[in-house]
Parts: structure tokens; C-alpha cells; sequence
């Protein structure tokens, strides 16, 4: 099963959803805002992708929170991402054993084989 997590209102996800959707693959949706994902799933998908690409530094809320100034480790921003879920880059795709994160429709092709 695949499950996609993110915001219905992020651009990326809304890419993303398109694409599985015109590819046939079904998936579950888990909002961000309704339902946060925990500490414990955030450092499960650490162990699949880099804690960089996980942690959005572009977004507002990052910008907002004035992390950058925190200077935090690795233990930080996870704490951070999991008590802020918007806070990780949208969207995040279980995909069978592959975690993919973000939108880039090159490497979808790749990865998503209908």
C-alpha cells in the first residue's frame, strides 16, 4: 500500500496526488493538519532519506519558527518536525520499500511503475 502525507493545500501534493492518480496507483492520504504524523514515524523515514531533505528550510513555517538562528542538531529538528509537522518537505511517499520526498515528476517516472 502506498500512503502520502503532506497538506491538501501544498502545491508539491497536489502534483503528487495527480500523478498517482492519473497512473492508477492508490494510495492513502494522511493530512499533516488533521492527522501529525509522530516522533517515531519522522526518525523511521530519517533512516531512508537524509534528515536535509526531510526538513523543509524553505517553507514559512521554518522561516517563522527562526530556526536557522537555533542552530539545532539532528535530535532538535526532529523534535521540531514532530511537535511541527510543516516543517518536513512535501509531500512523503511510502512507496513499497522506497520513501520518496517531494515532487519531481523526472524521478516519479521512475520510481512509480503502473
Amino acid at each position: 500500500m502506498t500512503h502520502v502525507y503532506g497538506i491538501k493545500s501544498c502545491g508539491s501534493v497536489q502534483k503528487a496526488l495527480r500523478f498517482l492518480d492519473a497512473r492508477g496507483i492508490t494510495y492513502t492520504f494522511h493530512d499533516f493538519k488533521t492527522s501529525p504524523v509522530s516522533r517515531e514515524k519522522i526518525e523511521m523515514w530519517v533512516q531512508h532519506s537524509a534528515l536535509s531533505t526531510l526538513l523543509n528550510t524553505k517553507g514559512t513555517t521554518y522561516r517563522t519558527l527562526d530556526l536557522k538562528a537555533k542552530n539545532l542538531d539532528d535530535t532538535n529538528k526532529i523534535e521540531w518536525m514532530s511537535t511541527h509537522n510543516l516543517l518536513i518537505k512535501r509531500p512523503v511517499i511510502e512507496f513499497n520499500d522506497t520513501l520518496v520526498v517531494g515532487y519531481d515528476e523526472a524521478y516519479y517516472e521512475g520510481i512509480f511503475h503502473s
